[in-house]
């Protein structure tokens, strides 16, 4: 029986909270996961009093990006990068989307991260695009998304590098809503949400898809060249091997 890793609990009428809690699977982007993703997305359209979304991980990990299942599907090219638009869930909620970002988000799961309109992340816990270390190159729209919370020369800086860096670390320049010991940062999304939730549900929704279009559109945008990199790059033998080298090592 498959037990469903992603949730929608209503703590408030009007406050949604989603909440990722594969914890023996540390978040990853596996098919499972990202199809209970899509479910509970919907299922906000069954709760007509919602005004705003809450998405969370576990305290330790927020989101870890894609699973080794999938990047070996990837290579083999029995998927293909066009396949991957889980920003598009996000985008699709039509209230405003808050991310309380407790634990460690990487690669793809920083990139669903950075999706949402508001972010809270903590200081101790490690933020990142791990795509090069395993040597292939971004996806997701991270090479534009990331310009949204950095400037463009610290954004480029971290997808060359795929270095992690604490969130205490991104204070001096980073455009993050707020960054926060670990066990204050769902506590501060709340405290927004609640502000949010006292709005009339319809002019949130105008203002929402305003804000949100230029994300919106950058996404859309970088896809296209995104999915250029990806062919040549899983086509690489070296890459490959990359893949299957980082992957042990993570799980180790």
């Amino acid at each position: 029986m498959h037990t469903a890793k992603v949730s929608l609990l209503y703590p408030e009428p009007s406050i949604g909270v989603i909440s990722m809690h594969d914890e023996e699977c540390k978040n990853t982007l596996s098919p499972l996961f990202v199809a209970d993703l899509k479910a509970t997305v919907e299922a906000i359209e069954q709760h007509a009093e919602t005004k705003v979304i809450i998405l969370k991980g576990t305290p330790e990990i927020f989101c870890a990006g894609a699973d080794r299942a999938t990047l070996s599907r990837f290579v083999t090219g029995q998927l293909k990068p066009t396949e991957i638009t889980l920003p598009r869930i996000l985008f699709s909620i039509p209230v405003p989307v808050i991310a309380a970002m407790e634990g460690h988000a990487v690669g793809g799961g920083f990139a669903l991260g950075l999706c949402a309109d508001l972010i809270v992340i903590s200081e101790s816990s490690r933020y990142g695009c791990n795509f090069m270390n395993m040597g292939f190159t971004p996806g997701m729209g991270t090479t534009k998304l990331l310009e949204n919370v950095l400037s463009p020369t610290v954004a480029h800086e971290l997808l060359y590098t795929g270095e992690l860096r604490k969130g205490r670390d991104f204070r001096k320049y980073a455009d993050f809503n707020a960054i926060l010991p670990k066990v204050e940062v769902f506590a501060k999304a709340m405290e927004m949400a609640t502000r949010i939730a006292e709005k009339p549900k319809s002019s949130l929704e105008l203002l929402k898809s305003v804000l949100s279009l230029p994300k919106r559109k950058c996404f859309e945008e970088t896809l296209t060249l995104e999915t250029i990199m990806h062919q040549v790059s899983f086509a690489d033998p070296m890459v490959q091997r990359r893949i299957s080298e980082a992957y042990i090592a993570w799980e180790r």
